[in-house]
């Protein structure tokens, strides 16, 4: 298991998994699911994937203006622990 989950493995789930077009990635990690054009059912699938491959829940239904840098900040620590 990892010991930290970084943007770029991140972007690569957006990319693969998500169907987010390359050219589409973000500058910032500070952008939602919605900004980058992805709705719930892809936060689901990341949702899921997380809990299965690295053992971190993610909010089940999470906060408005829940970011992809807050994704990393709710991952890293579980992982670090």
């Amino acid at each position: 298991m990892p010991q930290q989950w970084d943007s770029a493995a991140l972007f690569e789930f957006l990319v693969t998994r998500a169907g987010l077009p390359e050219d589409d990635l973000p500058a910032t990690l500070d952008v939602t699911f919605e900004d980058i054009g992805l709705d719930s059912l892809a936060y689901l699938q990341l949702q899921s994937e997380v809990a299965e491959s690295i053992g971190v829940e993610l909010p089940a239904d999470p906060p408005p203006g829940y970011t992809l840098a807050d994704i990393l900040a709710a991952v890293n620590p579980e992982l670090a622990a």
